[in-house]
């Protein structure tokens, strides 16, 4: 028992160190966008307990190769033939999902998505925005791999610690019902914000957020799951964003999300139970960094932080309110020809 809870607070410690470095760092380097290295770097540590392989790092360079042309080929098709491009985004969003359901690595499908709405939003508007959104993907996918790396070297992993569980592999049907969820959870989102990419990156990361919760949420828990977990993350940012005013510093940034990210990762393991599951606290955890990262952002630029982020936590309720209508949407479509069946037998 002693041993296990050794473990379960080394990884707690991994999410928090690695998270707080990436935030740090990638304001201290003026990253174009700082929140994406620390939520890569979340989802980085929560999901893999071993640092990446030598196999596995080619495979994430790969696949931000793959994105970043992939991403870049299609500006040309959404300005001049929109119709086309919107049905190619949404197929390639859907592949993207129904990889990860059916056994493939999680961390690079959720890059495929955010990489893919991300920087066609962007270049939409402006080639250049584009190139500026690849560059920040890139750099920030590369911190949160060295942070890891790090934060299992100072940290290892207990050589008698079981190895990570086989990735469950939803079968071929329930995962393309699953995948096409997720796909239109997130379209919107991106629709929206290929009218304003700038002002609207957040709202396309918190999409890509949902869109890979509901990929494990069932209708009946869509509103605690999803609404519940942006709701905390706001109420957590608010706390941070007034904790940290008290002394604006780089390292008061580094300490406090070091703090937030020990007591999330406390209830992330089970180390301090609760009724939520894992995947509740990692992705309040991840709203959290969007919202507080996009709020110091809004404060260097000399905007009006209070009203930027009262405009964006409606649209993050909104969002996840919508994500909770597509899960039972597609929940009664899927259960009422099987009840129907059921019932003339």
């Amino acid at each position: 028992m002693q041993i296990e809870l050794q473990r379960l607070d080394r990884r707690a410690l991994r999410v928090a160190i690695g998270t707080a470095l990436c935030l740090a760092i990638s304001f201290a380097l003026a990253l174009p966008i700082p929140v994406v290295a620390p939520v890569f770097a979340v989802f980085l540590l929560a999901t893999q307990n071993r640092p990446l392989s030598f196999k596995a790092s080619l495979v994430v360079a790969l696949v931000v190769a793959l994105t970043t042309s992939t991403g870049l080929l299609l500006v040309p098709v959404l300005r001049y033939y929109p119709a086309a491009g919107v049905l190619l985004i949404g197929l390639a969003l859907f592949l993207a999902f129904r990889y990860g359901l059916r056994g493939g690595n999680s961390l690079v499908a959720t890059f495929l998505v955010a990489g893919l709405t991300m920087i066609t939003a962007a270049g939409t508007a402006d080639f250049q925005l584009a190139a500026t959104v690849v560059g920040a993907l890139v750099k920030g996918l590369l911190l949160a791999v060295t942070m890891s790396g790090l934060t299992h070297w100072l940290l290892p992993e207990p050589l008698s610690a079981r190895p990570e569980p086989a990735v469950r592999i939803v079968p071929g049907d329930q995962a393309s019902r699953i995948a096409l969820r997720a796909a239109l959870v997130v379209m919107p989102a991106w629709l929206l914000a290929m009218s304003d990419p700038g002002g609207y990156m957040p709202i396309i990361m918190k999409s890509v957020s949902l869109g890979r919760q509901s990929c494990g949420t069932t209708a009946r828990g869509a509103a605690r799951e999803l609404l519940g977990t942006t709701l905390l993350g706001g109420l957590l940012a608010i706390v941070f964003w007034f904790s940290l005013r008290f002394f604006v510093h780089l390292w008061m940034l580094f300490l406090w999300m070091l703090l937030f990210g020990l007591l999330i990762g406390r209830k992330l393991y089970g180390i301090s139970p609760t009724r939520y599951s894992p995947g509740f606290w990692l992705n309040s955890f991840v709203t959290m960094i969007i919202l507080l990262g996009q709020s110091v952002q809004d404060n260097a630029a000399g905007k009006d932080v209070y009203k930027a982020f009262a405009v964006r936590m409606a649209l993050f309720v909104g969002v996840a309110l919508y994500a909770c209508l597509m899960l039972q949407i597609f929940e009664r479509r899927w259960t009422r020809p099987r009840t129907s069946a059921l019932s003339r037998r």
